[in-house]
């Protein structure tokens, strides 16, 4: 098959080597193409490739994002229903179990477990419930998945995915006025705010004698430069799930929309992650996530900041914010093109 370099998809096999324009050989017959080669052949001008036959001939266009399905649907709302609980039990003193936890966060893991577009479940999981509520379940989730990718145990990995849906806990003891003021927190009311920590970290010591998910309540607010609060630890003071679960909340987050403030695109919030890595969140862990949320942007909807509409068709390995566009029967290099952003994305 003789086709362009940009119809080419990871996994097509050379039958012949390619040359750029100069007569420098820059891959093999035989090569099996994966993205970095395919952004080479790109960066060097080359128009067109012959490829093996493919076993089973795809369409051009981005396959259809998944569909979630109705079980994690429901898994999502049944976790919702859970934290409700665990925060009404809280706000009332009575005593948390690992029992009342678990009966609502591993269903929701184990729903989830063969699903790897994060992406979609972030863009298709929504609750008419408050913030905080949705918040404590999308922090758990992606606390578990950043474990997961940081090849951690199951067990572990479910230790730091129910520290993620634990965090916030404390919020139940601050004024619903302070928790969705509408506008800026006065100084008094944003030292209240930063006292759920400390809230949280006394119901999960007293209630499951937990001290490591209680540390990640506490500590999750906390900097690597010392910025954060509330005892303005610094580096290794930190605990290492405090880190994990720090980048799930700020990313949660950030995507969310809230009284005071609108909801942000999913890649603009990476790339404010990235700027957080240099200081604030734990560099590893931020590329980590990063990593593996840069694929499962492939096949979704993109509006540019010029008014265009199109598909992502690839991620560049050199600049994972500026990924290579697919517009009608018309490609778009971002990294080429300084000038255009993507503003938004959707399934």
């Amino acid at each position: 098959m003789h086709i362009h370099v940009l119809e080419l998809i990871v996994g097509d096999k050379l039958i012949s080597d390619s040359y750029n324009t100069k007569g420098l050989h820059l891959l093999s017959a035989g090569t099996v193409v994966d993205a970095s080669d395919i952004m080479m052949l790109n960066r060097h001008n080359v128009e067109y490739v012959d490829i093996a036959p493919r076993v089973n001939e795809i369409e051009s266009e981005p396959a259809e994002s998944p569909k979630v399905k109705l079980a994690h649907i429901n898994s999502f709302h049944d976790c919702i229903t859970g934290i409700k609980d665990i925060f009404h039990s809280a706000k009332s003193g009575d005593a948390l179990s690992n029992e009342m936890i678990e009966s609502a966060f591993n269903p929701l893991i184990a729903s989830f477990e063969e699903e790897n577009d994060v992406v979609s479940l972030l863009l298709s999981l929504t609750s008419q419930d408050d913030y905080t509520f949705q918040h404590s379940v999308q922090v758990g989730m992606l606390s578990y998945y950043i474990a997961k990718w940081m090849n951690k145990s199951e067990k572990e990995a479910l230790t730091i995915g129910k520290a993620g849906y634990l965090h916030d806990v404390g919020k139940c003891k601050i004024s619903q006025e302070i928790l969705f003021k509408p506008g800026k927190l006065t100084n008094d009311e944003f030292n209240e705010i930063q006292k759920h920590t400390i809230f949280g970290y006394e119901i999960i010591k007293n209630s499951l004698k937990e001290n490591t998910l209680a540390l990640v309540a506490l500590q999750h607010h906390e900097r690597l430069d010392g910025t954060g609060y509330p005892l303005r630890k610094k580096s290794t003071e930190i605990h290492s799930y405090s880190l994990i679960v720090a980048v799930a909340d700020v990313y949660s987050a950030m995507i969310s929309k809230r009284v005071y403030q609108d909801k942000r695109d999913l890649l603009f919030v990476l790339k404010e992650l990235h700027r957080m890595s240099f200081g604030q969140l734990d560099p590893k862990i931020t590329q980590v996530f990063i990593r593996n949320m840069i694929p499962n942007f492939i096949g979704k909807k993109v509006s540019l900041s010029d008014g265009r509409v199109g598909t992502i068709v690839m991620t560049n390995p050199t600049d994972f914010f500026r990924p290579l566009i697919k517009i009608n029967n018309q490609f778009l290099d971002l990294s080429q093109l300084r000038d255009v952003e993507i503003a938004s994305i959707a399934i």
